[in-house]
């Protein structure tokens, strides 16, 4: 016998004005100026060759991908990573789906990071109006426009609003197009649906985000630098609110990891960092690398020149690239990202540090021995 649906609609959806939050951006946020003092001898070392492979890298055309997770956000990065996007020294960002909440929630209202335990007691955890309705509706509106999750995101922060077209015109698309182009006609089928079921009116959607300069999703935006997320079904507190739509989060997020692959499928010479992610940068570049390496295969030629520096707070001695992957008896097999990306070639390189540490030294480097 199946399992019963929980009714979103049965939720009683609080204003985010009503939520205290643990994180304010002004009081967080980390510029490029800073720099961390006493930095380990090994830890400056990896850092200055990461810096000369990044150089190299772009002097090549070579890609340099960041992938991250949400607590680079929330120890207010955003600004760091902008300023590392704008010089070109990283070529794509990526995230999960924590990231561009918190991301976008500094946009919205300068706060994130809400009280799990006290809130998730209450039945109130993740469960907010303006962050369930803008964010699944700003996804849902980018599926139609053949956008990435990150991208659509992004592309709302910038324009502070939403293009919400006319009802008939949506449902004119589906049948038109529901045999010529069946993803395009379900899409408009998707936003469709959720306008007519959250009244929403026809014409650009004011939303402001009057702290948009502290959102690394809008300034990628705007620069025209792919910023893809990679969600995980019902690991976010978007999927609790009823304007949530599977099949728009499921056709920008396969968009966004097939960008991803893409940028991955050039990284032989390229650079690829992993900031705080112990699951989903691991997990998406195996992937990407494997269908990356089944081409150039083809092709005759294989992927073996780039560089993997994973960065994390976990402690590890082992030395990956010369013991390769560990015994199950050694603390370091726990490490399960280094034990992926020990699997993926290339020269890699686990540093133990603060996210804030290696990111602004990274640009200190980059700032004093690049060229911009």
């Amino acid at each position: 016998m199946p399992g019963s649906i929980f009714d979103r609609d049965r939720l009683i959806i609080k204003s985010l004005d009503e939520r205290k939050n643990q994180i304010i951006f002004r009081d967080k946020m980390v510029t490029p100026a800073f720099r961390p003092d006493n930095l380990p001898d090994e830890t400056l070392r990896i850092i200055k060759e990461t810096a000369s492979r990044i150089i190299k890298a772009r002097k090549d055309n070579k890609p340099v991908i960041l992938a991250f997770g949400a607590h680079t956000i929330k120890n207010g990065l955003s600004t760091v990573l902008t300023e590392l996007i704008r010089r070109g020294w990283v070529t794509h960002l990526a995230t999960n789906g924590a990231g561009i909440i918190h991301d976008w929630e500094f946009a919205f209202q300068g706060e994130s990071g809400e009280n799990v335990r006290e809130n998730t007691a209450k039945g109130q955890f993740g469960i907010w109006q303006e962050t369930g309705l803008f964010l699944n509706l700003a996804i849902t509106v980018g599926a139609f426009e053949n956008l990435g999750y990150g991208e659509s995101v992004g592309k709302m922060i910038s324009r502070e609003g939403l293009d919400i077209p006319d009802m008939q015109f949506l449902a004119d698309q589906a049948v038109k197009n529901i045999k010529a182009d069946p993803g395009y006609a379900a899409s408009a089928a998707d936003l469709l649906g959720t306008i007519k079921k959250r009244r929403i009116k026809p014409g650009f959607m004011s939303i402001p985000h009057p702290f948009k300069e502290y959102s690394v999703q809008c300034a990628a935006y705007e620069l025209g630098v792919p910023f893809t997320g990679h969600p995980m079904i019902g690991h976010d507190i978007i999927y609790t609110h009823p304007a949530n739509n599977g099949a728009a989060i499921g056709r920008t997020a396969l968009r966004d990891f097939l960008c991803y692959a893409g940028s991955v499928a050039g990284i032989d010479g390229g650079v690829y960092l992993s900031i705080g992610s112990a699951v989903m940068s691991p997990m998406i570049f195996e992937k990407s690398l494997s269908m990356a390496q089944n081409v150039h295969i083809q092709n005759g030629k294989h992927i073996d020149g780039h560089m993997i520096v994973v960065v994390d707070l976990a402690r590890n001695e082992w030395d990956w690239n010369r013991l390769g992957e560990p015994p199950a008896d050694n603390p370091a097999y726990y490490l399960r990202y280094c034990k992926t990306f020990s699997r993926m070639g290339g020269e890699m390189h686990y540093l133990q540090a603060d996210n804030r540490d290696f990111l602004c030294e990274l640009f200190h480097v980059l700032s004093e021995t690049g060229p911009d």
